[in-house]
């Protein structure tokens, strides 16, 4: 319900309406096409008016070695119980009581698997045991994941950007059908590079199109105005778990989940105000960061760490051939200033000194051929805090000459990576709406100390669509493929066909093969890359 109340009177009967408050969670579908399928998708559980529901289907995330991270939600006080096999009839299924889903985390529920075997398809099936009923036990869910394997080849997708810009849950279309397609592909994981909600975005059931034509939306009322409160940044991550492609991708593709600015507000950083933004009657930004990341912990599948609740940033391993460092780029950084300071000081903070070490020596420490470090935003694409204006930084990248202000923490890492031989290294993120390929060539770079690499760059998911930005010369990025909108348009809809993901694929020798593909899967470049000695 919006603060006056009028959301639940304009959303209309064409719309699916879903009760996110505490003590619902009880699916309400309305006669349309999407809504029917929603309803009867096999990775969703709905109540019947007297067993318990799990309305959002599994999902897994944060595998590496022998762990890995299950989640559900139920829709009332309920205990999460869970079954692993490695065959899909559970036969011999080790079966796991876990831990209590209650109102203050929003009914949601995370296990820590652990003892995993290697080099299996792991199949997961989840139910809740109501608390006020303890001989009532919800439907089960099943899911799956495969473990890595000894000879090291693996597959996994990356992208980013899901329900931005106005551009939802379309019935028309089917739904979000690029979840669909990098289903397809049968990756051991995904990599989703961030924007994973838009809180400051909100939906209306219609929305005109450049060019012409109508966007059409499913709304709920958590979408029908900016996220405030903790139940609104809820609502916000439940809305997207209503699409049948999304819940079905989930049950079959674990995930490495990282945030970026979308899960609170636009551009955001801890002294940001919202004064000037009258949809807001939450003017600090610390406050609806503080709301977003709590919302974001309960609903993705990530592993909390024991010493520091709040931090995502982590390495993962999968394989021999394979090391994930999941960055933080947006929870430890200064103002989005100019940022053309020539000497490190607080405000030039951008992964954080913390972090950066963290990196360096798990970077250091790690044996695999690859390490792929996902990051939230790319190094040298120019993104302005008010890109109207053209003026701050959103981003890395502070315009051509010298490394200045967070260009400063960058070459630093870029220079350790170098002078301690450590090899292989492949960044990947999303962020700017379109999908590209840059090669760092410290040649053509003003600041040279650093071997050279690539990064690669795709999404939305399900956005609206922009670029291409500008590069920046400080590290020398040099363009090596672009797909973007035609020039002069921009914020496509999904309908345009520019939505992007990409595939990496590792051979049992160490090949790095990148793909980056469209919304239907079809692949538009690729580079393959061997590994260093």
């Amino acid at each position: 319900m919006s603060k006056d109340g009028s959301a639940q009177r304009w959303v209309s009967r064409r719309s699916f309406l879903y009760n996110t408050a505490a003590a619902g969670g009880s699916l309400i579908a309305v006669a349309t096409p999407l809504g029917r399928a929603l309803a009867q998708a096999p990775a969703i559980v709905t109540a019947d008016g007297r067993r318990i529901a799990m309305p959002y289907g599994v999902q897994a995330g944060d595998l590496s070695g022998d762990r890995a991270i299950v989640w559900s939600r139920a829709d009332r006080p309920a205990r999460m119980m869970v079954e692993v096999s490695t065959t899909e009839s559970f036969r011999n299924a080790r079966r796991i009581s876990g831990p209590l889903a209650l109102a203050d985390t929003d009914y949601t529920a995370h296990l820590d698997l652990s003892d995993l075997p290697s080099a299996q398809r792991v199949f997961y099936r989840v139910s809740f045991q109501d608390l006020s009923d303890l001989k009532s036990v919800s439907e089960p869910v099943t899911g799956q994941f495969r473990t890595a394997s000894s000879g090291g080849a693996v597959r996994f997708v990356w992208s980013g950007d899901t329900v931005g810009q106005g551009y939802g849950i379309n019935p028309d279309l089917g739904g979000m059908k690029i979840y669909e397609s990098m289903r397809r592909t049968e990756p051991n994981f995904f990599i989703h590079s961030g924007d994973t909600i838009y809180a400051d975005g909100p939906l209306s059931e219609t929305k005109e199109l450049p060019g012409g034509g109508v966007w059409k939306n499913i709304v709920t009322p958590a979408k029908a105005h900016v996220a405030e409160t903790l139940d609104d940044f809820r609502g916000n991550h439940a809305y997207n778990l209503l699409d049948d492609n999304l819940r079905r991708f989930n049950a079959e593709v674990p995930m490495f989940a990282q945030w970026d600015d979308h899960e609170a507000t636009n551009n955001w950083y801890w002294e940001k105000r919202m004064d000037a933004d009258q949809r807001y009657k939450e003017k600090s930004v610390a406050v609806l960061a503080a709301n977003g990341t709590r919302a974001f912990l309960e609903y993705m599948p990530v592993r909390r760490d024991p010493s520091n609740r709040d931090r995502i940033y982590n390495k993962f391993s999968y394989g021999r051939h394979l090391d994930v460092f999941r960055i933080d780029m947006r929870s430890y950084r200064g103002p989005n200033t100019a940022n053309t300071q020539s000497e490190p000081d607080p405000d030039t903070r951008f992964l954080g000194a913390e972090q950066i070490r963290w990196l360096k020596q798990a970077l250091l420490a790690s044996d695999a051929t690859w390490k792929v470090i996902a990051a939230d935003m790319p190094i040298g694409v120019i993104v302005y805090d008010n890109g109207a204006a053209k003026t701050g930084s959103e981003a890395i990248a502070q315009g051509d000459g010298p490394a200045l202000g967070r260009e400063l923490e960058i070459a630093d890492l870029l220079n350790f990576i170098r002078r301690n031989g450590i090899r292989n290294t492949v960044w990947l993120t999303a962020d700017v709406h379109y999908t590209a390929a840059h090669y760092y060539d410290p040649n053509k770079a003003q600041f040279q100390d650093f071997d050279p690499f690539w990064e690669f760059v795709s999404g939305p998911l399900n956005a609206g669509t922009f670029g291409p930005n500008g590069l920046d010369n400080t590290f020398g990025p040099q363009l090596m493929f672009v797909k973007a909108p035609p020039d002069g348009q921009s914020n496509l809809p999904p309908s345009a066909g520019y939505q992007f993901f990409g595939q990496v694929d590792i051979d049992g020798e160490g090949v790095m093969l990148v793909s980056l593909k469209d919304l239907e899967g079809q692949t538009l470049y690729t580079k393959e890359l061997l590994p260093a000695a």
